[in-house]
């Protein structure tokens, strides 16, 4: 229940990303944008009876409540139960609806003149999501991969026949066709998601494209190291790292060329400093970050992402300090920095997940971070990692030094 001093001090804010006022004057469809807006987003509430300025002027509909249950069954798809609730006298004798929604599992659509307009909120205001903004909505709620969608103009030719063969034949150890046989080939890899009828799907370009870059831009990571604990032009090493996310491998699972992974790795291995401790009366070197948690922190970025931001690559910045890996997009399906913490697991991207613990980068228990990156940074040099939603990132920020 909302108390009257909450709800005093909620108008006194302002209108927000998560509140909204109106005049109980508006109409259906308004109504439904602005519940829609919200569920598609995080979350939130309209105040009804609040004019935009914060003005209080109260309500004037006698079947309110019934004239909002029934917005949210008949001009919403699918429909939603909202909550709502009547705050008395808030001032002057004048009251306040509260209406709130939650985030929702679905998509939800205004439904008007037969056909659906999806509704996101941005900032305070409410408005209809461009073409990629829904197709990133729909990502978010788990109802498309963006994985599996083909890449335009990528055929079987712009795969690495060799990592194709060393991923079914050694990896997943099944009969693997002949190079010749480009039927056979094709129904594999259609079979795995790899491919489509129309091509190769963005999840292969990604894992086993032989450039994978020439299709997919934004595939791959941008890393630069400074030599202090702020960013710079001065920047000792930067470069791209591109290429396929899996490695090449020897039958004895020897490295014969380096995926993403290993070549995130490998640019901090030489931008940070070996540490010096004494065990036992012996100086022993460590390196600054675990090798778990570093690896842990990038194939988390690599496979999570989300590959409908096209503008932007993953970031890899080491500071003196701290190490940080920024991943575009928000987190999935729900998933919040402590929730990370405690294990929970949800994939955006299945099929790289899949392909990537079958070369051991993930457990299966799907505990890489609260063991690998929580546990291991504590025991490394007793930090707390930071993991960070910004906006449309993810942050694995990781300290170079614990207390003294």
């Amino acid at each position: 229940m909302t108390t009257l001093t909450e709800l005093l001090e909620i108008i006194a804010s302002g209108e927000n990303s998560g509140v909204e006022f109106k005049r109980d004057d508006l109409s259906t469809l308004n109504l439904a944008k602005e519940l829609v807006a919200f569920s598609n987003f995080q979350g939130g509430t309209v105040l009804l009876g609040v004019e935009d300025d914060g003005t209080i002027t109260g309500l004037m509909r006698s079947d309110l409540e019934e004239w909002v249950m029934n917005v949210c069954r008949d001009k919403i798809r699918p429909a939603i139960i909202p909550f709502f609730e009547m705050v008395r006298g808030v001032k002057d004798n004048h009251d306040v609806a509260v209406v709130r929604v939650t985030r929702g599992y679905d998509v939800h659509a205004l439904w008007h003149n037969n056909s659906n307009k999806y509704q996101i909120r941005v900032g305070t205001q409410s408005r209809e999501a461009t073409q990629e903004e829904l197709a990133r909505l729909f990502q978010q709620r788990g109802s498309v991969r963006a994985e599996l969608r083909p890449v335009s103009g990528a055929t079987l030719a712009n795969l690495d026949r060799r990592r194709l063969r060393n991923y079914f034949g050694d990896i997943r150890q099944q009969d693997v066709p002949d190079d010749e046989d480009e039927e056979a080939w094709q129904s594999l890899l259609i079979n795995t998601e790899v491919m489509t009828e129309e091509g190769v799907t963005v999840g292969g370009m990604l894992l086993f494209g032989a450039t994978p870059n020439r299709f997919l831009p934004h595939a791959g990571i941008d890393a630069v190291a400074y030599p202090g604990s702020d960013q710079g032009y001065d920047a000792q090493e930067r470069t791209a790292l591109r290429g396929p996310m899996t490695p090449l491998l020897s039958q004895g699972d020897d490295f014969v060329e380096n995926g993403l992974v290993e070549q995130a790795l490998d640019f901090v291995q030489r931008n940070t400093r070996m540490e010096v401790e004494a065990r036992g009366g012996r100086r022993v070197e460590r390196p600054v970050y675990p090798h778990d948690a570093l690896r842990e922190g990038i194939v988390n970025a690599l496979i999570h992402r989300d590959y409908l931001l096209t503008s932007t690559d993953i970031e890899l910045a080491v500071y003196s300090n701290r190490l940080e890996i920024i991943s575009p997009g928000r987190l999935p399906n729900g998933i919040t920095p402590d929730r990370m913490r405690f294990g929970t697991r949800s994939a955006r991207n299945q099929l790289l997940k899949d392909v990537m613990r079958d070369y051991r980068y993930l457990e299966h228990m799907g505990m890489g971070i609260p063991r690998k990156i929580v546990r291991g940074m504590r025991e490394h040099n007793g930090t707390e990692p930071d993991l960070v939603e910004l906006d449309e990132r993810f942050v694995i920020r990781l300290l170079a030094q614990g207390p003294a």
